[in-house]
């Protein structure tokens, strides 16, 4: 597969581990890395997520999990060849199982989402085989710093029963961005952020296109700093 190239840095993707996509992309450039010194990406993949972290956070220490051997040699070398090496680690283990004495400021996902089927395309970056969302919520609450964020993205459709799940662990929501594919139509994604705090809750709309394959202004401008955009009027 050709590589994904970014303005400071290149992914190399591979046709064994999940590609570079749009939602990887907006967790990337709108979670919330501000007081972030040490952070944690769930399911790696190729690493995008991390890499987009340590350009927004220059002094973030960044260790990205996968349970998957090919997820995790793409990402080490896609973080050897960039510029924020020496500030990003990749582990492979099951972080169900994993065990850690660190406690994270910002821990990151873009989690699987389909059910168990019977498709054999992108199982584990995909599918709830390896990671449900329940195992991702009670592990990252337990490991967040006292001011961590975990911060995801999933379906919109899925989102009720992930706050349901956190508020069950005590955790609290504080940001909620409804992304919507394109201008009037229903969300589609969303990115919830919660906290072990109670705070009040920012809730925010969020269009990628205003016409079909033609990105919005809102898209462009948070996204300048790492698409190569070609041709965009």
């Amino acid at each position: 597969m050709k590589p994904f190239r970014f303005q400071k840095f290149t992914v190399n993707q591979s046709k064994a581990v999940f590609r570079v996509g749009t939602d990887g992309v907006l967790l990337g450039a709108l979670c919330s890395v501000e007081n972030a010194n040490s952070v944690l990406e769930v399911g790696t993949g190729t690493g995008l997520i991390s890499l987009m972290i340590a350009q927004r956070n220059p002094t973030a220490q960044i260790l990205a999990i996968d349970i998957d051997e090919n997820a995790t040699k793409l990402a080490e070398g896609n973080f050897r060849n960039s510029p924020f090496s020496e500030r990003l680690k990749v582990l492979q283990d099951d972080f169900k199982e994993w065990e850690t004495g660190q406690q994270f400021d910002l821990i990151v996902s873009n989690p699987p989402y389909f059910e168990e089927n019977d498709s054999t395309k992108d199982v584990l970056a995909r599918q709830k085989k390896t990671l449900d969302f329940s195992h991702l919520i009670e592990k990252s609450k337990n490991i967040l710093s006292w001011n961590g964020i975990l911060s995801v993205i999933i379906p919109f459709q899925e989102s009720l029963f992930f706050q349901k799940v956190c508020h069950e662990n005590k955790l609290f929501l504080q940001r909620k961005i409804n992304i919507s594919g394109i201008k009037d139509a229903p969300p589609k994604r969303v990115i919830l952020e919660f906290a072990l705090v109670p705070t009040e809750v920012i809730e925010t709309d969020f269009i990628i296109e205003k016409f079909p394959r033609v990105y919005g202004e809102e898209y462009l401008e948070l996204t300048k700093d790492f698409h190569v955009f070609k041709n965009v009027d």
